[in-house]
């Protein structure tokens, strides 16, 4: 090797020495005080499941047995009924595993709805018996105009019912469920002073009675799963007409109505 060659990869050597002298290390760059480390890190679809009120919802039922607690792990959080009872075997299951039980009480809110005409056709009826528990379990009274069974019936009947009873005010108000929710709908409005809304979601159920001063609330088993069902129950009954621009809509919508009436 030449003398100039052997100068020049010295020279090179020097200079690289020299710029890693400059940059920083790993410990340089991160200040060790604890504070300045992440205290946790949460990913993002953990994120529903870390700081959950419960496991399970089972609030819907009164009685529960050893089939409702299938699954749940040791310690795991179940929410039930205020008043809900036990078979043996379940409350064996609840102590031996640490099942946190945390009682559902009943949230009324600012509504003055007190009593509620349910209605269905065979459709709707497993739904309209489990939210007929569920009302009552939130204290609401409740009156079943029917069907009572899953033999095939005709909505219009069960509808018009409904409607009838909110019409001349002997409940507060009504909830229908058919497959659809629409046919539903389209009866009970047939009916003078009744104003129903077929409501796939919370949102449309709290502008129903916000906005449009709904007094009949229809839903379709075959649109939303009963958890589902239960979330805009409780939306629709929990808010109530109160804003006078909102009134006065209504109002008109009253006025149409009777220009048609005989």
């Amino acid at each position: 090797m030449s003398e100039n060659n052997r100068e020049t990869r010295n020279r090179v050597r020097e200079l690289v020495r020299q710029v890693l002298a400059t940059v920083p290390t790993e410990d340089e760059t991160i200040e060790k005080s604890p504070e300045n480390y992440p205290q946790r890190v949460v990913v993002n679809s953990l994120k529903d499941e870390i700081g959950k009120e419960f496991d399970r919802d089972e609030s819907a039922k009164s009685l529960l047995t050893e089939d409702d607690l299938r699954g749940l792990e040791t310690g795991a959080k179940l929410r039930i009924a205020e008043n809900a009872k036990f078979t043996p075997l379940a409350d064996d299951i609840i102590r031996e595993k640490q099942i946190v039980l945390i009682k559902k009480s009943a949230r009324r809110g600012s509504s003055k709805v007190k009593s509620i005409a349910l209605g269905s056709d065979h459709g709707g009826f497993e739904f309209k018996e489990e939210l007929k528990i569920f009302l009552d379990q939130a204290g609401f009274q409740t009156r079943d105009f029917g069907t009572n069974s899953k033999d095939a019936v005709d909505y219009p009947d069960f509808a018009h019912a409904v409607a009838v009873a909110v019409s001349e005010k002997s409940v507060d108000v009504g909830i229908i469920i058919d497959g659809a929710g629409i046919g539903s709908a389209m009866t009970a409005n047939k009916v003078p002073n009744v104003r129903a809304a077929a409501c796939y979601s919370v949102a449309l159920a709290k502008n129903s009675r916000e906005h449009n001063g709904a007094n009949v609330l229809t839903l379709g088993s075959g649109q939303n799963n009963f958890s589902e069902i239960k979330s805009i129950v409780e939306a629709f009954l929990s808010n109530d007409l109160t804003e006078d621009r909102h009134k006065k809509r209504v109002g008109k919508i009253e006025n149409i109505e009777r220009q048609y009436k005989k």
